[in-house]
């Protein structure tokens, strides 16, 4: 403390250079260190404006948790464009080679709490906030191309599965799989999260993926449908299994640890952007839906494009400011950018902003962490904790005759389309007429053996913690992507149990609600 004078309760750390302590209102602190009471042993006294604005801020420290992904580690870097994509999109980032903007990554785990391990198996966040010149683009995704689910609708119930049971409030496989086994559509996400890559080594080891469906439109109008890829330049390193669990309980902030040592020693991880590209002619092309969460594009049929490299070379200076208070947002696009019919990408644009406003405030995109460099105007106006001027007395409406911001048409959306054929607008099964088994299995087949088996013992710990209702309609799903697959896990399992597992269990064995309407 400085300044301090007089003796009582001086702790000996007055110094003439440090800045003098104040309250939040700047009036001078004399004693930071005894309350203000009746006596040396009476009562504290209600004039102690200093305790109490002391304990009403550390109170109101804590902001809520973030529901998934709350436990995360941020860094600040930049993008540097290395190749030219002018032919996709009109964005003034991309306009040549070299452009360079700041950014912002944020890593996480997906399912845990913000004091859970960082080597749980589970999916990884991979957000970036890019500082562009026409504002801010937000890549918010994860360390796999697939999700779970194809439907935001249900988004809510699997994530309620991978937290804790409302009665017990401990974590269970019966849920995760009891959703699993009745969602075949999570198959190809399943495999990936039980194999190798499913508990990878930190986060400078692991690829980034935007995994929806976005779009690109260049100068002249055109648009195409894109993939977004961070391929790590660390090369892909995972855990195995034994020292992911010894990690938990000896450095569970393993991954903020390792994130932190290499970017203090300069040794600077980098990923290189790519892209995937499909005609907006070409959508009804694939045998699959392009904007569907749980595909991939065969790179084969849409191989990669290089765009850029990322480089993350900056730790925050204070966590909570920053990494903490970062909000990141799929809408956040720039002009020569789209979305897409991506169902899951269209509920995102909605919940994510929402949960910012609801978890920092209403005007948490004025937070340094997340505001635009850029200069801008609009009419949005007060809310909790508006700390910038407000836009002082200009209008606050549209139209106006004072020379507020007016639109500028060049900069309307352009129009996409879902299918060549028009649908009518309403509730579509999207199991129906899906293919959820054969994505799944081609990645199956790709593991070499010693992978194989390992998935299958990882799967075969989890699953067979659930009733053996729930692991034969799994098993069946399994079966229908490889049998090779299913055959596995049952030897994992180490059961005979699973004689009639190819057939799956009777339809009595289901609950009615867990099944399709009949047609």
């Amino acid at each position: 403390m400085a300044e301090q004078n007089g003796s009582n309760g001086s702790n000996g750390s007055n110094k003439s250079s440090a800045p003098r302590l104040t309250t939040n209102q700047g009036r001078p602190v004399g004693d930071n260190q005894n309350s203000v009471t009746a006596g040396r042993r009476g009562p504290i006294t209600l004039d102690d404006f200093q305790l109490f604005e002391k304990m009403a801020q550390f109170n109101r420290e804590r902001i809520p948790e973030r529901v998934v992904h709350a436990k995360g580690s941020g860094a600040h870097g930049n993008f540097v464009v290395t190749h030219d994509i002018t032919k996709y999109t009109s964005a003034k980032l991309f306009s040549k080679i070299g452009n360079k903007c700041e950014t912002f990554a944020r890593f996480s785990t997906v399912g845990g709490e913000k004091g859970s391990a960082d080597t749980v198996r589970d999916p990884r966040g991979f957000a970036v906030k890019f500082y562009t010149e026409e504002g801010n683009w937000d890549m918010t995704g994860n360390n796999t191309p697939v999700f779970f689910i194809r439907d935001p609708l249900k988004f809510g119930d699997f994530i309620h599965t991978q937290k804790r049971e409302p009665g017990s409030n401990l974590k269970s496989a019966t849920m995760m799989w009891d959703f699993w086994s009745l969602s075949p559509e999570s198959l190809h996400q399943v495999t990936i999260l039980f194999s190798d890559r499913g508990i990878p080594d930190g986060y400078r080891h692991m690829n980034g993926y935007g995994s929806h469906t976005f779009s690109l439109i260049n100068a002249a109008g055109e648009l195409v449908y894109c993939k977004w890829h961070f391929k790590t330049n660390q090369g892909i390193k995972n855990l195995p299994l034994e020292q992911a669990d010894i990690l938990a309980g000896s450095d569970p902030d393993y991954s903020q640890r390792d994130l932190t040592h290499a970017i203090e020693k300069g040794e600077f991880p980098s990923w290189s952007v790519k892209i995937q590209v499909m005609p907006e002619s070409e959508i009804d092309k694939p045998p699959f839906d392009p904007f569907d969460l749980t595909k991939v594009w065969p790179h084969g049929d849409y191989p990669l494009i290089d765009v850029g490299v990322l480089t993350l070379d900056r730790m925050p200076d204070n966590y909570f400011a920053e990494t903490e208070q970062s909000a990141f947002n799929p809408s956040n696009i720039v002009p020569g950018m789209g979305y897409s019919p991506d169902k899951m990408l269209q509920g995102r644009l909605l919940s994510y902003p929402d949960a910012h406003r609801y978890r920092i405030g209403t005007n948490y995109d004025l937070l340094p962490i997340n505001a635009r460099k850029t200069a801008g105007a609009n009419y949005n106006r007060d809310g909790s904790m508006r700390f910038d001027g407000n836009y002082g007395s200009l209008p606050n409406y549209e139209p106006n005759s004072f020379g507020g911001p007016a639109q500028d048409p060049a900069y309307t959306e352009r129009p996409y389309t879902t299918s060549k054929t028009v649908e009518k607008i309403g509730r579509y099964n999207h199991r129906e007429g899906n293919d959820d088994y054969t994505q799944a299995g081609n990645l199956w087949r790709l593991f070499p053996e010693d992978e194989k088996d390992r998935t299958a013992l990882n799967i075969a710990n989890s699953l067979g913690q659930t009733p053996l209702r729930i692991q034969k309609l799994q098993l069946s799903h399994f079966q229908k992507a490889d049998p090779d697959f299913a055959h596995r896990i049952v030897k994992a399992l180490k059961t005979d149990e699973h004689p009639e597992y190819l057939h799956g269990p009777d339809a009595a064995e289901l609950e009615p609600a867990a099944r399709l309407p009949e047609k």
